[in-house]
Parts: structure tokens; C-alpha cells; sequence
């Protein structure tokens, strides 16, 4: 039996072949006898798609959108007078449009325009989710004239193009599609239900006005027709916005960090326990565990979900110095990937630790100096939300000393968050965790509260290009306003490019709105 990635490439090569060869065939062999409808007068944009994702399930659907929809749903379900109703499922023969042979027996559900997730018709099969049934559904999809298979993520951008979605909307269901955790699953539900485009478009309103007012003052202001102190009503909006975009950048990558996960990195000196932390973590066997100082050579990674949120957790190699140059280049790494961390796990043996509370706290400081990157380490303290220190192996450790490192060590200031745990006994890992929790939540910041965040690199980039160009117009303002208003359009189109292209009729027609040009 194939595996079923090679199953479902299978399934799509079988379609794609039939929609080639039916495109060879000549008309007549390929004439739809339902309703009497011409196969050479159905459009050819009409696509198809399994839409319920790979793999054997009790249900399977098959997405058809375009117009002919309606074909496919008359050819393939019998239906040879009336349409099911919109949006109801409709128990049916599922046939082959050719042969006529039953495929297999499932819903069909009819969705006509504009009232579809694409705004096209469309038409839902719902079949079993066995690969031959799949298989034999797209077959006879691909030989009614005028359908092809989709390509990625067609069904989505048909979507964009009729305006049921906008862009920020689409990546937010992409995201959705893709998410792994509760708190990504939030954070794309909200953007997809089109806050965050609400935000940009309410952005882009402000723009427009405020350009069109601008031009309006440059073409008309010598005619005496344009309102005084309309300038100044545009460098209040202006400023204002500007500060609002700065503040909205301002947001420390939290929803950049909870959308691509938060890069964890345990770091520490050699045989401190930092595997066996990896491996209690992830609770398998995901690093190699020895006596032997230098055991992990290499950065070993492993996606995990801690209280809904995303981590991508590493183990690095020892910090030491080593004649070795393998060893050397895992050294290297190690020290890359703490520079490159959102959070630092920083492992110590508790057996190398004074037995005095403050000697501990003066060797844990210089020992924080050796592992966190040099731009890390402020002069009163280091950096509470970005580090964590894990003193490993208590279980060696006698009651009494146990107790007062666990009661001493947390009142001392200049030290990070300190956790006790024993990887062996699992002592103290539930704390741990609690902890972890708490620095990994605050660095992502709750998705459903305040503002909208930026999930997007390219949303960043624009919208620094966008702030830019605003502060064009406040440099030139008082010199040459015609290089000021090219400041706003230069910010009109960075913004744009989040939400989609603003037309020069807009700008017009907001002129003439606003000013009634010529009265």
C-alpha cells in the first residue's frame, strides 16, 4: 500500500490528467446533457479541490466554485429540475457525469452567488473520505467541461478579489488554518473577523482626507474658495496618526513572537543538566543525556505548547573553552542562538553553588555574565523578562540548604526569576512551569485584549515606510507643500499595500465632497 502522501498526489495527478485529456476530446463526446447546456459555453474559470485537507476520514469535501458550479451539481447529482435550496445539505447519488456510474452516496449543498465564500456560485460535495472515493469524485470533476483543478490558495484569493475578504483578513485565516495553540487560534480568529483591517482602513480614511485636503489647498487656495486654517486641521490629523503608528509599532513583536513562536534557548556551562531539562520538557528522549562534560555538540530543537502558547525550545552546547574543534563550533552556536532567544533558561548544578546565600548570588551574577550576550546585561540588573535561572540537581543538595536557596535567593535583587527544580525527580518543575508560563505570556501579551497587534513582518516594515513618509510632510510643510503632500502619498500607498491600492477617483471625490469645489 503507498503511504498517503503518494496516495493524494495520486488523487491530483488522476484529476489534473483527466481535465487535460478532456480538453483534447472534441466538443461532441464532452456534451453535457443536463439542461441541454453546451459544454463549449461554460466558462473555463470554474475550479475545483479537495478542500478537507489529506489523509483517511469519516468525511471528505470537495469545493467547487465558478460558473459552473451549477453544472457540476446537475451533472453529478441528478438534479435535473430544481436547484437544492442555498446553503441546505441535500442527501444525493454522487454519479459520474460520463458513465453515469454511482461514485458514492453524500451532501450536496448549493451556494449561489454573491452569497458563497468566494462570492461565486459554488457547490459542496460531501463525500467519504476514502482515497478512492476522493479520487473518483475528482476524476469526474475534471471531465465536466469548463472545470480545473485550483491552485493554492485560489478558493482564498477569488475570495479577496470579490471583496469578502481583505488582506489582513486572509492572513489572518491563513493563520488560523496553521494554528497550533489556543492563543495563536485567538489571535487569528481576531484577525480574520477583520479588527486589525478595521484599524488600517480607519488609518487609510484619515490619509485620504487628509491628502485630499492638502491638494485641495495647493490647486484652489489662490481662488480664495478653500476654509482657513484647513492646513493646521491637517497637521493635527497628521501628527496625531503619526503618533498613533508609532505607538502601534511599539509592541515589542508580541504578536510577530506568539504567530512564529517564542525562541527559548537553554544555555548554560556543560553538565549542568540542560538536556535532561529538554527532555523533562518535552517529556521524551530528544537529546542524548550523559556523564560525559560536552555530550550536545549541536542545537536541538522541539516545538511545544506551554499553556496555549508556542515554543520553540533549544538545547545548546556546554559554554566552555575546548581545544576541540567541533565542540568549539557547537560553543559558537550556542552563544548565537542566546544572542538570537527571546527567553534565556539559564541551567546551573546547584553543586557549584556556595553554601552562603550571598556568595551564591555574587557567583550566579558572574556566572550570567559568561552566558547572556554583552548588550543583555544592564548595569543594576539583568533582564528580568528575558531570562530565567534554573538551578538543577537538587536532589543532591541536603534538606536545610534546599530551603534556604529556595527562601534566600528570591529576596536578593539583580537576580533574574530563580527556579529549584531536579530533572531527576521532577522536584520543583511544576513552579518551574508556572513561571515559565508567566515570562512566555508576557512576551506575548494576551491576543484578545487592547488594541490589534502586528502578526505580520511586511505589516512592520510597511507601516515604519508609512511613518516615514509622514514625518516628509512635516519637514517640508512650511517649504514646499507640493513635496509635503507627496510625504502623505508616499504614506497613503505604504499603507495601501496593507489593505489594498487607493485610486486617485477616491482623492476626488473626497475634494469635491469636502470643499464644493466652485459654489
Amino acid at each position: 500500500m503507498l503511504p498517503l502522501p503518494s496516495i493524494y498526489r495520486g488523487i491530483w495527478r488522476a484529476a489534473v490528467h483527466t481535465l487535460r485529456t478532456s480538453r483534447g476530446t472534441p466538443l461532441g463526446r464532452h456534451l453535457c446533457t443536463c439542461d441541454g447546456v453546451p459544454a463549449g459555453l461554460v466558462d473555463a474559470e470554474t475550479i475545483f479541490a479537495l478542500s478537507s485537507g489529506h489523509g483517511r476520514c469519516g468525511v471528505a469535501v470537495v469545493r467547487v466554485s465558478g460558473p459552473a458550479s451549477v453544472t457540476a451539481l446537475r451533472c453529478m447529482a441528478g438534479l435535473t429540475r430544481n436547484l437544492p435550496s442555498p446553503r441546505t445539505a441535500l442527501l444525493r447519488s454522487i454519479t459520474d457525469p460520463l458513465s453515469k456510474e454511482v461514485l458514492d452516496r453524500g451532501l450536496v449543498l448549493w451556494f449561489p452567488a454573491p452569497h458563497s465564500f468566494t462570492g461565486e456560485d459554488s457547490v459542496e460535495f460531501h463525500v467519504h473520505g476514502g482515497p478512492a472515493v476522493i479520487t473518483a469524485v475528482l476524476q469526474a470533476l475534471g471531465s465536466v467541461p469548463g472545470m480545473r483543478p485550483a491552485e493554492a490558495g485560489e478558493f482564498t484569493r477569488r475570495a479577496f478579489q470579490a471583496g469578502k475578504l481583505g488582506l489582513t483578513e486572509v492572513e489572518g485565516l491563513g493563520d488560523l488554518i496553521h494554528a497550533e495553540t489556543e492563543a495563536q487560534r485567538r489571535q487569528a480568529l481576531r484577525q480574520m473577523s477583520g479588527e486589525l483591517g478595521r484599524l488600517y482602513q480607519d488609518w487609510t480614511h484619515k490619509l485620504k482626507r487628509c491628502l485630499a485636503h492638502v491638494e485641495a489647498f495647493i490647486d484652489f487656495s489662490e481662488d480664495e474658495l478653500i476654509e482657513d486654517g484647513v492646513l493646521n486641521q491637517v497637521d493635527g490629523s497628521l501628527y496625531d496618526l503619526q503618533t498613533e503608528m508609532e505607538r502601534h509599532l511599539k509592541d515589542e513583536r508580541r504578536g510577530e513572537r506568539l504567530r512564529s513562536g517564542v525562541q527559548v534557548v537553554i544555555a548554560g556551562a556543560t553538565n549542568a543538566g540542560k538536556s535532561s531539562l529538554l527532555n523533562t520538557l518535552c517529556q521524551r528522549p530528544a537529546a542524548i543525556v550523559s556523564p560525559i562534560a560536552g555530550t550536545t555538540r549541536d542545537v536541538v530543537e522541539t516545538a511545544l505548547d506551554i499553556g496555549g502558547f508556542p515554543v520553540l525550545l533549544s538545547d545548546t552546547a556546554g559554554l566552555r573553552d575546548s581545544p576541540d574543534l567541533v565542540e568549539r563550533e557547537g560553543v559558537r552556536r550556542a552563544r548565537e542562538r542566546v544572542e538570537q532567544a527571546d527567553l534565556t533558561l539559564v541551567v546551573v548544578d546547584c553543586a557549584h553553588l556556595p553554601p552562603d546565600a550571598q556568595q551564591a548570588a555574587a557567583f550566579l551574577q558572574e556566572h550570567l555574565t559568561s552566558v547572556l550576550p554583552s548588550q543583555e546585561q544592564p548595569q543594576t540588573a539583568f533582564p528580568v523578562d528575558r531570562c530565567l535561572l534554573v538551578l538543577n540537581k537538587t536532589d543532591l543538595l541536603p534538606e536545610e540548604q534546599r530551603q534556604m536557596m529556595h527562601r534566600e535567593l528570591r529576596l536578593i535583587s539583580g537576580l533574574p526569576p530563580v527556579c529549584l527544580v531536579s530533572c531527576h525527580t521532577n522536584e520543583g518543575l511544576h513552579d518551574f512551569l508556572s513561571v515559565l508560563h508567566s515570562s512566555i505570556k508576557t512576551l506575548c501579551g494576551d491576543p484578545l485584549s487592547g488594541a490589534p497587534t502586528l502578526t505580520q513582518a511586511r505589516h512592520r516594515a510597511h507601516l515604519q515606510q508609512c511613518v516615514v513618509a509622514l514625518a516628509q510632510y512635516q519637514q517640508y510643510r512650511d517649504t514646499d507643500l507640493a513635496l509635503a503632500a507627496e510625504g502623505v502619498r508616499l504614506a497613503l500607498t505604504s499603507l495601501g499595500r496593507i489593505t489594498g491600492r487607493v485610486g486617485a477617483e477616491e482623492i476626488l471625490d473626497i475634494i469635491f465632497k469636502d470643499f464644493c469645489i466652485g459654489k
